[in-house]
């Protein structure tokens, strides 16, 4: 099945890029209109998206080298620097008292530079697969083995929980949506490893989505 996949990777990349860049334009700019911080959040953690899914198309024609290495690196640093704002969102969504909400921004501060360190630090080597040349994750410390595995699940569990009490309470699934579908892209990617990067890719696609039913259903 996932070998079906591979043929139309290079073309899907850039519709995945253009679909999320749409997302993150209509996030910010409603945050522009409403100053709800889940607009902001939700918009900022899809500049990450956008940018990790551009890269990647890039690669559809860019070949190893100083300049892929460079945009690559910057992949990782933005994934680490911005997927820690779920626990944010959560915190907002969930309506917490001041806090609360402060220990959510210390706790997503805390993994924000954990994130980044991460990132700056992880040696990544060129692969191609399915036309695309990326730079993948080749070794890293432990300690940044256990940050990259607490962004990649310890964001998207707590935050399909909260959705779970979110829907109860608010009378929405999109956030345990957003959250859930996330989780299980990931789940089957993990069933074709080469291409785990892509397949994952429609995972945050739709998250994107969902953030942006929740934000816009949390704003009335």
């Amino acid at each position: 099945m996932f070998d079906l996949l591979a043929p139309s990777c290079p073309i899907m990349l850039w519709v995945i890029t253009l679909a999320e860049l749409v997302f993150t334009v209509l996030l910010l700019t409603r945050y522009a209109k409403t100053k709800n911080l889940i607009f902001l959040l939700s918009g900022l953690i899809c500049v990450g998206l956008t940018y990790d899914a551009l890269i990647l198309a890039l690669g559809s024609f860019m070949t190893e080298g100083t300049a892929l290495l460079a945009l690559s690196r910057m992949r990782y640093v933005l994934h680490g620097g911005l997927i820690p704002l779920i626990f944010a969102i959560c915190a907002y969504a969930l309506d917490f008292k001041k806090p609360w909400k402060i220990a959510a921004w210390v706790l997503t501060g805390i993994l924000i530079l954990l994130g980044i360190a991460d990132g700056c630090i992880r040696v990544i080597g060129a692969t191609t697969v399915a036309g695309i040349c990326r730079y993948a994750s080749v070794s890293a410390p432990a300690w940044a083995d256990i940050v990259n595995s607490l962004l990649t699940f310890g964001t998207v569990i707590p935050m399909m929980i909260a959705g779970i009490v979110v829907w109860v309470k608010q009378k929405t699934p999109h956030l345990f949506l957003s959250a859930f579908l996330m989780f299980l892209f990931s789940g089957l990617g993990a069933a074709c490893l080469e291409l785990m990067f892509y397949i994952s890719m429609y995972g945050e696609l739709l998250m994107a989505l969902f953030l942006y039913f929740y934000a816009q259903r949390k704003a009335k």
